[in-house]
């Protein structure tokens, strides 16, 4: 009797093999034969569920896309309402949240190395371009939810475009995701999360403005 496989176990195997390689070769040099090699696979087997390295590539990112999502909604879930907490943890805490974002551990590291050689190659292959704007869009959305909350707490200086620091918030998020993966030992993951913890912290009112601590 022919052995069971579970083809949405076999995608998973295949796209934790698909990151191990990009992060270790690059994008442009993974093919469909090495992600069959690192997931001990034959290439047949790997043929029979895409079709082809761009099949493979879409599923890849959607795959990471759903998984940081997931994590994104669970964080959020576990921080609950804002508005009770001290002025600092409110800060913190929407530090960390974004913070799954950012390359503080080996599987964020890999996931933030897949993206941006995902978006680099999406710069020249139109078959990218809706996956890397759908992750420009979901990205900007979370950081504009991120501030609204804090601004409907009460932790933001009156006034703040959040629109306009939404892209500042974006581009600081960028900068850091691609210092880290290029140059980890220039900024470590405690550097990229107090950089951004003081971002934020500097959208509060000054130090010694009344209610700045409340």
């Amino acid at each position: 009797m022919p052995k069971y496989v579970d083809p949405d176990a076999r995608r998973r195997l295949v796209v934790d093999a698909l990151f191990r390689v990009v992060v270790r070769d690059g994008l442009q040099r993974t093919s469909l034969r090495a992600v069959a090699d690192e997931a001990q696979l034959n290439i047949g087997s790997l043929r029979h569920y895409f079709a082809s390295q761009q099949d493979l590539m879409r599923f890849a990112m959607q795959s990471m896309l759903d998984r940081v999502g997931s994590r994104l909604l669970e964080h959020v879930e576990r921080i609950g309402d804002l508005g009770s907490r001290p002025r600092s943890e409110q800060f913190e805490l929407s530090a960390g949240l974004l913070a799954e974002l950012l390359p503080l551990d080996e599987n964020r590291r890999a996931e933030v190395a897949v993206f941006l050689d995902f978006n680099a190659a999406a710069r020249t292959n139109p078959a990218f371009g809706d996956l890397s704007r759908k992750a420009a869009e979901g990205t900007r959305t979370l950081m504009r939810r991120v501030l609204t909350r804090l601004d409907a707490a009460g932790a933001l200086r009156p006034g703040l475009d959040l629109d306009l620091e939404t892209e500042r918030l974006a581009a600081l998020l960028d900068g850091l995701g691609l210092s880290a993966v290029l140059h980890p030992e220039i900024l470590s993951a405690r550097a990229c999360f107090d950089v951004l913890l003081t971002h934020l912290g500097g959208l509060s009112l000054p130090v010694g403005t009344p209610d700045a601590e409340h």
